[in-house]
């Protein structure tokens, strides 16, 4: 069996991957991918990375999991889908040890455990470092900022050192990565390959997040536009859908107010900056499916 587990990171997709799975519930369960409820696993995997660090599970634990998760035949199920944003790490412990999710490496070996004999592959959304850290740091209500950084420099944050981490600790599990900044672009593919589907496949929903970042009239004349020209390729696709975005994007819509104590717009500006390089070291590393417009 294949297992996605798609971990986040916080502050990205806000709960759309799992939704936009649940979507295409029907066609995704006719081709044997199942998308369990999250009600269904996260505590349950939750507990079990607790219970489990640097332990074995009871022998029947993947066919006991698999029982709670599935409500049809695990025989019929190539392949299952799960989405658990916290299970790296909850949002104000997410820098603990001064670096981005300290115990990523150990909860994969959670997930490999439980699924021993499965295929694991973990799908990440990165997402820019200033509103990361923000976010996380507003919503665990941590009373200092530097207690919550613990020892971390912003200006050396860097998404690929948790990769390269993931990469070196489990050589055998793929991960595909994407910049949440580009998810509204690439959206229908990142449902596709977390289906395991070639781009052939239509799937529902996979302009949703354009919409959200687009105004009414330019979607109406995009999707118009698509009914027009029925065979575009997906390269094709991006290209309009940028094109519609260059007249109609919603301003508001991709503005994030930053407001973390001691920072101004050059800082957040070379943060960003940062970050476009890493994405470029991350797009190059190894074992890793990058997936841009």
């Amino acid at each position: 069996m294949q297992v996605i587990l798609h971990t986040g990171v916080h502050f990205t997709d806000e709960g759309r991957f799992l939704k936009g799975m649940q979507r295409n519930a029907p066609l995704l369960r006719e081709a044997g991918v199942a998308v369990p409820g999250p009600s269904r696993y996260r505590t349950l995997l939750s507990e079990a990375a607790h219970r489990l660090a640097g332990g074995a599970p009871a022998p029947e634990a993947r066919e006991v999991l698999l029982d709670g998760l599935l409500d049809e035949d695990p025989e019929g199920v190539s392949r299952i889908v799960l989405s658990h944003p916290n299970f790296f790490s909850v949002p104000k412990l997410a820098m603990q040890g001064g670096r981005p999710y300290r115990k990523a490496e150990e909860r994969i070996e959670v997930i490999k455990t439980l699924f021993e004999g499965d295929s694991l592959e973990v799908f990440m959304g990165l997402r820019d470092p200033s509103g990361f850290l923000q976010n996380a740091y507003r919503e665990g209500a941590v009373q200092d900022f530097a207690e919550f950084l613990d020892g971390a420099d912003p200006d050396a944050f860097r998404w690929s050192e948790l990769i390269t981490r993931l990469r070196a600790a489990h050589p055998d599990v793929p991960l595909t990565v994407w910049c949440n900044e580009d998810s509204p672009i690439i959206w229908g593919e990142i449902l596709r390959a977390a289906a395991g589907f070639d781009e052939s496949r239509k799937l529902r929903g996979a302009f949703d997040l354009l919409h959200d970042i687009m105004a009414a009239e330019g979607m109406k004349r995009f999707r118009a536009y698509l009914h027009m020209h029925p065979t575009m390729t997906e390269r094709q696709k991006r290209r309009v859908m940028l094109a519609f975005l260059d007249k109609y994007a919603q301003d508001e819509a991709l503005e994030e107010e930053l407001d973390l104590p001691g920072w101004d717009g050059d800082r957040v500006a070379r943060l960003s900056d940062l970050y476009e390089e890493d994405m470029r070291v991350v797009a190059g590393l190894e074992g890793l499916r990058f997936l841009a417009p």
